[in-house]
């Protein structure tokens, strides 16, 4: 049964965030929404919801069918409440009064502990305020239910958890999911909608067999752009030659064949549509520069602590050499931000336990991209870091998707998706020899993942990086460390780690 149907939808903010989008929301389908920040992907929820309004097209949904959307911002009158009471505020006054019984079960089926449940919802993460959030929609009872980033500031255990609860939803209940966590849509989608301003496109398979689908598609497109092209190339040359046996024999017919052949060119030219090219990582590219050195960084049983001086483990003997990308696991508050810190010190002078080599060139992004601040813009930034000049600034700036409108504003007005594009632009702008990365895919989509994935593996790149985006460090790890009770160890797989912490 059709839910709803989107029929020749567009979107203009601006410019064309898409056009032409024609798509069928059944029951049991599990679609996820798959396009580049800024790209229209929140927009186009908010119109499934109603509460936005479409520039172009239609959507018709079922009579009487409601539609639930979990946002991916907690509304201001809602922090001051606790959580328990945030998700009774979702039902009827009336219902609310004799079946406050339905947010028991809500928030026992998200696995909600009983003493979070009754704290300020301004006093919880991020990750327990989006648990809040979705519990609030889903005791309205949708038929329809949206979900825009709800993996967003989830730990690995929190998404295995919200993995488990969406698979145990009726299948009666469709579900749109958008999401940069590329492992996340593969474990819950069976249809994948890549948004596009021209000629999106859906496919029946869950994100990384659709993405291979649809690179075999951009690539047919690519060839058959190609051979138009070329066939329009002959049709001209035809027309040259019979203008000039025209023109020599005074012959009207092939005169008149002639301007046949150039329209008809003409026309396939028009036509003709090249295969889409996303661009939203830069033209700015990882290196990994010189250093004759073997040996980075050096650990000599280094002993990691709490702020206050608590101990939490010990590192025991261990190297980063030149090429080695190490992931290191960790469940959270086991100390893996300790130790990133503690690199980060030696890494700038400040801390002599962590043994740097002398030729180190270090580029440093923490999760919260601190390295940006607030009162900078973008511009600043670029200009009084590296000396490339302000027109290259800017051209290197739109390249990296920081619109030409957005360089000159405050750091600190950036969305999460603009900072991350520009925290990767500087990392590439510094020509290190080395990376420490915290999170570094925190609000990265997934076109700007792919990039950096490429450059680190491409480049030989040597890196150090805490990431909880299982595609990201499965693809660009060569080894592991995990923190397990008080000692760091090196593991050959972070598979054991990973299926600990997600349930499995």
């Amino acid at each position: 049964m059709t839910i709803v149907n989107i029929s020749a939808l567009g979107i203009t903010l601006g410019k064309s965030l898409f056009s032409g989008l024609d798509l069928t929301i059944s029951k049991g389908d599990r679609i996820g929404l798959v396009a580049a920040n800024g790209r229209g992907k929140t927009t186009l929820l908010h119109c499934l919801a109603g509460t936005f309004e479409q520039t172009a097209g239609e959507i018709t949904r079922a009579r009487g069918a409601r539609v639930g959307l979990v946002a991916q911002d907690v509304p201001a009158d809602a922090l001051e409440k606790t959580l328990y009471d945030g998700v009774l505020a979702a039902l009827p006054p009336d219902l609310a009064e004799y079946e406050s019984w339905r947010v028991d079960v809500v928030l026992d089926d998200l696995k909600v502990p009983y003493e979070v449940q009754h704290r300020p919802l301004k006093e919880l993460s991020g990750g327990w305020q989006r648990t809040a959030m979705l519990a609030a929609v889903w005791i309205t009872e949708p038929d329809l239910l949206l979900l825009d980033e709800p993996t967003n500031h989830l730990d690995l255990h929190r998404i295995g958890l919200l993995q488990e609860w969406l698979s145990a939803l009726p299948r009666d209940v469709p579900v749109v999911i958008t999401s940069h966590d590329r492992a996340f849509l593969d474990e819950v989608t069976n249809r994948t909608l890549f948004l596009r301003p021209e000629r999106s496109r859906v496919f029946q398979l869950s994100f990384t067999k659709a993405r291979l689908a649809l690179d075999e598609a951009d690539a047919a497109d690519e060839r058959r752009f190609a051979n138009d092209l070329n066939k329009a190339k002959q049709l001209r040359r035809q027309a040259a030659r019979l203008k000039n046996y025209g023109i020599n024999s005074g012959s009207d017919l092939l005169l008149t064949k002639t301007k046949q052949l150039t329209e008809r060119a003409a026309k396939m030219e028009a036509a003709a549509k090249p295969a889409h090219q996303e661009k939203s990582a830069g033209d700015i590219r990882l290196v990994n520069s010189g250093t004759h050195a073997k040996t980075l960084i050096t650990f000599n049983d280094v002993a990691v602590e709490t702020p206050d001086g608590r101990p939490l483990y010990k590192t025991g003997q261990k190297w980063i050499r030149q090429g080695d990308r190490i992931v290191l696991l960790g469940a959270n508050g086991t100390g893996k931000t300790r130790l990133v810190k503690m690199i980060h010190r030696a890494l700038t002078g400040e801390n002599d336990t962590v043994k740097c080599a002398p030729s180190l060139s270090p580029a440093i992004s923490d999760q919260h991209l601190s390295q940006l601040p607030d009162g900078e813009t973008p511009m600043t930034l670029v200009t009084g870091q590296f000396d490339i000049g302000d027109q290259r600034a800017r051209t290197v700036l739109a390249g990296a998707g920081v619109s030409i409108r957005m360089q000159d504003t405050k750091v600190g007005a950036l969305s999460g998706g603009q900072k991350a594009r520009l925290a990767m632009l500087i990392l590439r702008l510094k020509n290190p020899n080395f990376y420490l990365l915290d999170e570094p895919t925190n609000h990265l989509d997934i076109e700007g993942q792919e990039a950096l994935e490429e450059e680190l593996i491409d480049h030989g790149a040597s890196c150090l990086l805490v990431s909880h985006d299982r595609s990201f460090l499965r693809n660009v790890g060569t080894r592991y460390w995990w923190i397990q009770g008080k000692t760091l160890e090196e593991v050959d797989s972070p598979e054991p780690f990973l299926a600990e912490e997600m349930g499995g």
